[in-house]
């Protein structure tokens, strides 16, 4: 009987147990992969409106998300505590910033903690010194390069109307590629959402002045000159060369919009004989060097036995260290040269290494190179202008006088801590002080587009009508001096700061100030009808 109740729980009971029990945990596994894995097809997300897209957070995000850049997780926090606990419900607009928040190197992710924080420190500083709307701050990750763009400019499309947050300008937009042009042309054209282009300086990222048709970036403002005017400034600071005595070299990588307007400035006509030839090469990235050092010593030794001492250099920054300490280790019968560049030498320092410096100096004590760059700001600028019997008196012309002003309230804002903390600060980059300024003038569109309008929210368009209101009375007074904008909203003028990478003090050094139009701006910076 024993044997046959043993057959009996083995051949069904047991069996039947085991079923139950293994269905239960099929069950409960299922359960689990539901609620921690992402569904099938869809993508992983990194935080709200961010999510995990070939590696890199892609998205938008105002409630604190750093995209795992540990460099601007405290200025991230304090935008999330500026738009939770003093915007909040309030009357406001959204402004966002578009960068590449995920860097590889260093030296990008600490100057991409300078422009968040530049950004920052204006939203904070607008709304407690203007009227309402006040303005709501997001980060908005486009990739790196800006390949993945599209995604984040579907995302803004949504965001314009009241429910969503009331988008009404992006800024960033710190490097001049292919990519970054098919973002803000989708944004102004399709979307007719204004730009405020922040460090793009190429000159095809600009509406000409004398458009005969429509504007190819309908609402698009800058305030940095570009490289055409970089070009004008440096030229004008440093009095007419002969063409004998410059060369230029230059990046040929595709979809580098940067490289290619910069090297169209640099060869501009000038006096004398006919100098060397143009020297290129081709960089794999904007990042890497790969093997462009064999070319820079072969370039370096053409460029010795030539009469060239100026070198114009239209190229990024890891390039550009690289081939000065090439040009430097090509000993050349005693010649000095000056390396000529864009704004986007403005970190070069930051990629500069324990024995560059000695090696710039050829091994002794004075500089065989050095290297200067069109930079859209310094903070040393202003006082340095000012620094004559007028400047001591506390005198001097406006132009000078209300960005000294300007960046004196800006030291203040970020010594005093009490906009929070945000990591370590510095200026002498000019990041912080450019994103400070784009955002401050967007700041003022929206002030005087909320003054000709009904309510507390003003139009996408007329925000970007604002732009050509911005001169004269309605001038802003950056940081990196006066920003006035023409019709097709340029910046009219504006001053570009010298700078030079000095291997004597093995420093960066201010050097004096360039006017593009050859002369300072106009008084209360107002344009004159022959611009452009």
């Amino acid at each position: 009987m024993r044997q046959f109740g043993n057959w009996l729980y083995n051949t069904f009971l047991a069996n039947w147990m085991r079923r139950i029990l293994t269905l239960l945990g099929l069950a409960a596994a299922g359960v689990l992969l539901y609620v921690f894995l992402p569904p099938i097809g869809e993508p992983e997300s990194c935080a709200t409106g961010v999510e995990k897209h070939g590696g890199e957070c892609i998205g938008v995000n105002g409630t604190g998300y750093a995209f795992g850049t540990p460099e601007i997780d405290k200025v991230a926090r304090a935008i999330a505590k500026e738009n939770e606990e003093f915007v909040g419900d309030k009357p406001h607009v959204t402004v966002a910033l578009m960068l590449p928040l995920q860097p590889d190197i260093a030296a990008e992710r600490k100057q991409l903690r300078s422009e968040v924080q530049g950004a920052y420190l204006a939203q904070y500083r607008a709304n407690r010194e203007e009227n309402t709307p006040l303005l709501r701050l997001v980060l908005a990750n486009p990739g790196d390069a800006y390949a993945q763009q599209e995604r984040v400019v579907d995302q803004l499309a949504g965001m314009t109307d009241r429910e969503h947050g009331s988008l009404r300008a992006v800024t960033g937009f710190n490097l001049s590629l292919d990519a970054t042009e098919k973002a803000i042309a989708r944004l102004t054209r399709e979307l007719h959402i204004p730009v405020l282009a922040g460090r793009v300086s190429a000159d095809g990222l600009a509406n000409p002045e004398k458009s005969s048709g429509k504007d190819p970036y309908p609402g698009l403002a800058r305030i940095i000159p570009t490289n055409r005017q970089q070009a004008a400034a440096l030229a004008s600071f440093h009095g007419r060369l002969k063409d004998e005595e410059t060369v230029l070299v230059r990046d040929r990588r595709p979809h580098d919009i940067y490289n290619n307007s910069l090297a169209q400035a640099f060869s501009r006509d000038e006096s004398g004989p006919p100098g060397p030839k143009d020297q290129t090469f081709d960089s794999p990235s904007i990042t890497d060097p790969g093997d462009t050092g064999n070319d820079f010593t072969l370039i370096a030794q053409n460029i010795c036995q030539s009469t060239a001492r100026y070198v114009y250099f239209a190229g990024r920054p890891v390039h550009l260290r690289l081939f000065a300490l090439k040009l430097a280790d090509v000993q050349c019968r005693g010649k000095k040269y000056t390396i000529v560049s864009g704004s986007g030498a403005a970190t070069l320092d930051r990629y500069m290494k324990g024995d560059d410096w000695a090696r710039l100096r050829g091994g002794g004590t004075e500089p065989v190179v050095k290297v200067q760059y069109a930079a859209p700001g310094h903070p040393a600028a202003w006082s340095r202008q000012l620094s004559g019997k007028d400047g001591a008196k506390g005198g001097g012309p406006a132009y000078f006088t209300e960005p000294k002003a300007e960046l004196d309230a800006l030291r203040s804002l970020m010594s005093k801590g009490s906009a929070g903390d945000i990591g370590p600060t510095g200026l002498d980059d000019s990041r912080t002080m450019l994103l400070y300024d784009g955002t401050r003038t967007i700041a003022k569109a929206v002030l005087l587009a909320n003054a000709q309008t009904s309510g507390t929210v003003p139009p996408l368009k007329r925000v970007s009508d604002m732009w050509q209101r911005i001169e004269a009375v309605n001038r802003v007074r950056g940081t990196s001096g006066w920003i006035c904008l023409t019709n097709a909203g340029n910046a009219y003028d504006k001053p570009v700061a010298v700078v030079e990478l000095n291997p004597r003090t093995e420093a960066l050094e201010f050097v004096g100030i360039g006017w593009p139009e050859g002369r300072h701006q106009p008084d209360e910076c107002r344009v004159p009808s022959d611009t452009g």
